[in-house]
């Protein structure tokens, strides 16, 4: 972050949970400190409300001066809960596990130190260390076995042996679970844009997604790696020709789709057995016209005859919404 600051850069992130703001505000929250102002509802295409956004004010600062933005979200608290119940039930599950294998007749488990190792693993491995009390009980076994071999008899004697088997008990602390349940649903921004609000900031975090699949483009539709260049700077110059059509790529769908909006246009039937594209993508686009081609014949002196491949209505409704010339769209 101090690199791109200092050097003209702008940038928006999540705090990591490591840093100390974090456990501050978090604690702040659990004793009920907090208080939110909403701020955004977020709706899906037939108007269902998927998510509701809070802020908390005023904002915060971090220790090098940036701007800090708690937000909480609805859809995030019931999927934070979501995930804490489905944890619980695999430690859970895996402690009973643990205890039948404590209680069989070859269990490994034969000292305390193992068997303690053994739960901090479990409770480690399924991320619910403090919400999970598990008390080791210990109990002595006598087993008695002939002294010697053979058959028994009335003056058989027996030797008797003792050893040490163990045992497992849990209780889930719901005093600990509750205040943990009062951190759902909330996540901090970190960004050094003061020009922007609240808001913008959130929307603008949640078109991460989108950048993000714009550039898994270079790994499936472009197939960039392997790169079989040694020296750096054409490395670089590769990379910039990819990103120049991935920015070409993203101003195609951009404009078609904005001129689908103007035309009133709810999908294109792009889809297999002609079904409607409501967000039509540039691979999309680029494979309906890959069947488009074009001919030059000549012969003698004479001008050159050209044959183009006739366009369908669908190719020429596209050129039409992204203002291509007459001649290209018909």
């Amino acid at each position: 972050m101090a690199h791109l600051h200092q050097n003209g850069g702008r940038f928006l992130t999540v705090l990591p949970r490591t840093r100390g703001e974090d456990a501050s505000f978090r604690a702040a929250v659990r004793e009920g400190e907090a208080r939110w102002r909403h701020v955004h509802d977020k709706v899906d295409d037939d108007g269902e409300l998927v998510d509701r956004f809070r802020i908390h004010e005023p904002e915060a600062t971090t220790a090098e001066g940036y701007r800090l933005v708690w937000y909480h979200s609805a859809r995030k608290a019931e999927l934070d809960a979501l995930v804490r119940h489905k944890r619980l039930e695999r430690t859970t599950s895996a402690l009973t596990e643990m205890r039948s294998k404590l209680t069989s007749p070859r269990t490994r488990y034969r000292d305390r130190t193992t068997v303690m190792q053994a739960v901090d693993l479990v409770l480690r491995d399924g991320e619910v260390e403090g919400f999970i009390e598990v008390t080791i009980e210990e109990r002595t076994t006598e087993t008695f076995r002939q002294e010697r071999r053979g058959r028994p008899g009335p003056d058989t004697r027996y030797v008797r042996r003792q050893g040490t088997r163990f045992d497992l008990s849990w209780r889930i602390d719901h005093d600990r679970l509750a205040d943990e349940a009062r951190c759902d649903g909330i996540f901090p921004l970190v960004s050094n844009v003061t020009t922007m609000s609240a808001l913008e900031l959130l929307l603008a975090y949640k078109q991460q997604p989108m950048i993000e699949k714009r550039f898994a483009q270079l790994k499936t539709d472009f197939v960039v790696a392997p790169v079989f260049l040694k020296e750096v700077s054409r490395v670089q110059a590769l990379l910039c020709v990819y990103f120049f059509a991935l920015l070409v790529e993203s101003l195609l769908e951009r404009e078609l789709r904005r001129a689908m909006a103007r035309a009133g246009v709810e999908g294109l039937p792009l889809y297999p057995e002609g079904r409607p594209c409501r967000r039509p993508t540039a691979r999309r686009v680029i494979d309906l016209f890959e069947d488009v081609q074009r001919h030059q014949l000549t012969t003698g002196r004479g001008p050159a005859e050209v044959f183009t491949t006739e366009l369908t209505r669908l190719q020429r409704q596209i050129l039409r919404l992204l203002g291509m010339p007459r001649a290209y769209g018909g």
